[in-house]
């Protein structure tokens, strides 16, 4: 079997001259500026700003106060929570599997993690159980976390449970996390949008949506569509009912709104993937869009 850290490498290499390798490593670096002794540039104060931070020497130069921003070097934990139940074995939007799709994020996210010193952990599972593997900062770990999320998701038996495992990293998980949420678009309910709350006091959280498959096609078709979780088939005769397929269109944009604008609120970072070629230029936008956010 190929290695699946492989084939996210050849996701991110995609580009030539390792441009979007090089693009994920800056966004993913500008997310974790902290207190280090690496200096990399100086800003204006702000309101809160530690005065023992301010560079007295520019600012004497320049005549505004300027404190000094540093490259972050401590070790930061990615913590991937990822929804391994029975609608994720369903297909995503470009008609491959879901689960595709949410390993290609999580080992993206993980290769950028242990190229930047941090360490990662994934909590994983459904309504019929939730598991949480170790710490890993290893290549091997991280092959082995993404066997754990493909072989999940392909032998999952019980329905995805998605406030379940947001109400166990609540519960569970005290030190401070980068907590990267990878689901699908069921609807966000109110326990969500209380467990997400709670996650983002304690947490940085982003959230990553692997869009699904349109479940009634735009043109006629005797394809076979079926909810993973019930088995119950649409009837072949409503692909390319304009009436059907417009209503369908508007429940997904109307819960997509809701959870964007959720998201959003709490300011949590977010992405929708919906192919495996467009994925790692999602990501990368996220990140950036978060980076912005933070400086």
């Amino acid at each position: 079997m190929s290695s699946l850290i492989t084939q996210v490498k050849s996701k991110l290499f995609i580009h030539s001259s390792q441009k979007s390798m090089h693009a994920l490593d800056g966004a993913y670096a500008s997310l974790l500026h902290g207190r280090s002794l690496d200096f990399e540039d100086l800003r204006k104060y702000e309101y809160g700003d530690q005065v023992r931070d301010i560079d007295w020497r520019a600012t004497a130069r320049m005549g505004t106060p300027l404190v000094k921003r540093h490259r972050a070097n401590r070790m930061h934990t990615v913590l991937f929570v990822v929804d391994t139940g029975l609608s994720m074995t369903a297909l995503a939007h470009d008609e491959r599997p879901k689960k595709d799709l949410a390993v290609l994020a999580t080992g993206a996210l993980g290769v950028l993690a242990l190229r930047h010193g941090d360490d990662f952990s994934v909590v994983h599972g459904d309504a019929g159980g939730i598991r949480r593997r170790a710490p890993g900062r290893s290549e091997g770990a991280l092959e082995h976390a993404l066997r754990t999320i493909d072989g999940a998701i392909a032998t999952a038996g019980a329905p995805s449970d998605r406030d379940a495992l947001l109400a166990y990293v609540a519960r569970t998980i005290a030190r401070r996390c980068i907590v990267v949420i990878i689901t699908d678009e069921a609807p966000v309910t109110e326990h969500t949008e209380r467990m997400l709350r709670r996650l983002r006091v304690q947490h940085d959280v982003l959230w990553i949506t692997i869009r699904d498959a349109d479940p009634v096609l735009a043109y006629a078709s005797h394809a076979q569509r079926a909810d993973v979780s019930t088995r119950w088939a649409i009837p072949d005769f409503v692909h390319g009912d304009a009436e059907v397929v417009l209503e369908a269109t508007a429940q997904a944009q109307a819960d997509a709104v809701r959870r964007d604008d959720l998201l959003d609120r709490l300011e949590i970072s977010r992405a929708a993937l919906e192919t495996q070629d467009a994925a790692v230029g999602e990501l990368l936008r996220m990140l950036n869009r978060r980076a912005n956010v933070r400086n």
